[in-house]
């Protein structure tokens, strides 16, 4: 099933992602409202360098986790952190840390943390497997089919073949995909606000669909 949301709103909501993280602390959903409500550039963005591909991919991924809901034994467990991986070659450098940097979602702090395996991944929130690891993709996702961990990438065609979230290049911009059915299996539930956003939410996807 594919929901396509008016063009003009979705181009302005994206052109207007990295005003939150330029702003401050500002939660992406205002500037998801404000940029439906005031259909204007943000004047700090103008202001500011601009973001490459994998800063606004970092923000998107602390953003994820607040639109995000986990179950509950997975909120309250033992770790104090809301930790975000990378599973192989890090393509982000030093732009995931400054994004994450005195961050918190709900009561925790959040972090990055760079993993070579699954296996490392066991208080990991939001997975984001690299591209280097697209040989062995199926077996990843796999290993956490029913898990409770958001799986993310730029993988093509992440989300047909069962990831989560794919990031996805259209027109200069990053925007992202969504498999809801592997995001329900694992429990997990994404608000309305985040899948408004998204350019493609797929539900019980075909092969090729």
């Amino acid at each position: 099933m594919r929901y396509v949301q008016g063009t003009d709103s979705r181009l302005l909501i994206l052109r207007n992602q990295w005003t939150c993280r330029v702003l401050g602390r500002r939660t992406w959903l205002t500037a998801v409202v404000l940029a439906w409500g005031l259909l204007g550039i943000p004047g700090a963005l103008a202001q500011s360098p601009k973001p490459t591909d994998y800063d606004v991919k970092a923000a998107y991924l602390y953003n994820f986790g607040r639109f995000v809901e986990w179950p509950a034994k997975i909120t309250t467990g033992k770790t104090s952190s809301f930790t975000i991986c990378v599973l192989g070659a890090d393509p982000f450098g030093p732009a995931l840390d400054t994004t994450l940097a005195g961050e918190t979602i709900g009561n925790q702090r959040v972090a990055a943390r760079r993993i070579s395996s699954p296996q490392e991944s066991v208080d990991c929130q939001i997975l984001f497997i690299a591209s280097s690891e697209a040989n062995r993709f199926n077996k990843i996702i796999e290993s956490y089919n029913k898990t409770a961990v958001l799986t993310v990438s730029d993988i093509p065609h992440f989300s047909k073949r069962g990831g989560m979230i794919q990031f996805v290049t259209e027109g200069n911009r990053i925007r992202f995909e969504v498999n809801l059915t592997a995001t329900q299996r694992a429990g997990l539930t994404l608000s309305s606000e985040l899948l408004k956003v998204a350019t493609v939410v797929r539900k019980n996807p075909q092969p090729g669909d």
